[in-house]
């Protein structure tokens, strides 16, 4: 009888932990094969591992758009699902990337940034080679005509005359797309992955669904003016890492504050982050968070029992983009949940 009790007791955590595939993962890529440029490229020998990988572990990979599609909607995601976006249009991505992925039958989404597709430049696709593989399960969504640092106005340029030059440059990309390739763009790349609520909310209000580069798995319950992905180059390339993170879960989030990762002067040197996590299977007892260019940061739990807590990192953040991340152990052996939120420091 002992016996029998403790099986149904293992059988229920280990249903509760596989029923618990409230996300996708979603990996964004740059270039392919072009070792001059390490901090975006993906070596092909790395490439091929993660889609050999990808294959071997029985992974879904879906189009992005019916990820977004399962988000909106609230539905619960198979086991190991995943979408492959890449982000610019760069050449590699028809000579090296395109051909294994059409060889593979998988699905992938580019974002184009589309005044370099237009101006010819030698480094990018051209419209023609999207309009082949638009025929081949490829996507080609907004990632803006100048991809410019949208997020930043221009020496003396007020909100007012920010917000027009930006609108106009989102705008230019959604017309150029439709024009060349017939369809119109749904879904937006930042440049860079910076964003701010005013940003973000012009591109809710465009009907787009946003991405950014703060990493972690997307989950049903996150805002989809600024969904997370996983960026993928040479330095986290590595297979050991990469099988991590497609095995990642999302943290259920109830709150987080402050949302906007753009940071006044004042609050630039450490700011305050409080998050409020909802149920899940996370080993809480074991969360622990990271602050860029510090490593590990203390936690302050306001009320553990409502999984309510705070993090502040103790170091001035450098210029530019940083993070903060919260990782946690689940109940299935070697799975994590994820949780990275951007910030913006003036320059």
């Amino acid at each position: 009888m002992g016996r029998l009790l403790l099986s149904i007791l293992l059988l229920a955590t280990f249903v509760t932990a596989q029923a618990d595939e409230n996300q996708a993962v979603v990996l964004m890529y740059h270039r392919f094969g072009e070792s001059q440029h390490p901090s975006t490229n993906i070596k092909l020998a790395q490439f091929d591992a993660h889609l050999d990988y990808l294959a071997q572990a029985g992974y879904e990979v879906w189009p992005l758009r019916k990820v977004v599609q399962f988000l909106s909607e609230n539905r619960p995601f198979p086991t190991r699902v995943v979408a492959i976006s890449i982000d610019d249009a760069y050449l590699s991505v028809y000579t090296e990337a395109y051909p294994r992925m059409r060889k593979r039958g998988l699905p992938f989404t580019v974002f184009v940034s589309t005044d370099a597709v237009d101006e010819r430049i030698s480094a990018f696709m051209s419209w023609q080679q999207m309009r082949e593989m638009q025929v081949h399960n490829v996507a080609f969504e907004n990632h803006s005509a100048s991809h410019d640092y949208l997020v930043r106005q221009e020496q003396g340029e007020t909100e007012a005359q920010w917000l027009k030059r930006v609108t106009a440059d989102i705008n230019r990309a959604q017309q150029r797309i439709t024009e060349e390739l017939g369809s119109s763009a749904t879904l937006f790349a930042y440049p860079y992955g910076e964003y701010s609520t005013t940003l973000a909310n012009l591109i809710k209000d465009s009907g787009l669904t946003a991405f950014g580069q703060h990493s972690g798995p997307a989950g049903l319950d996150y805002d989809q003016r600024a969904l997370p992905r996983f960026p993928m180059a040479e330095q986290f390339g590595a297979i050991d890492d990469f099988k991590q993170k497609v095995q990642t879960m999302a943290f259920p989030l109830s709150a987080v504050q402050p949302w906007d990762p753009l940071l006044d002067e004042q609050a630039a040197n450490a700011p305050r982050m409080e998050v409020q996590l909802g149920d899940s299977t996370a080993r809480l007892d074991q969360l622990a968070c990271f602050a860029a260019g510090e490593g590990k940061v203390d936690i302050e739990w306001l009320d553990r029992k409502a999984r309510h807590f705070s993090v502040q990192a103790s170091k001035v953040l450098a210029k530019g983009r940083s993070r903060y991340n919260c990782t946690a152990p689940s109940l299935q052996s070697g799975r994590y949940y994820w949780f990275s939120h951007l910030w913006i420091t003036p320059h």
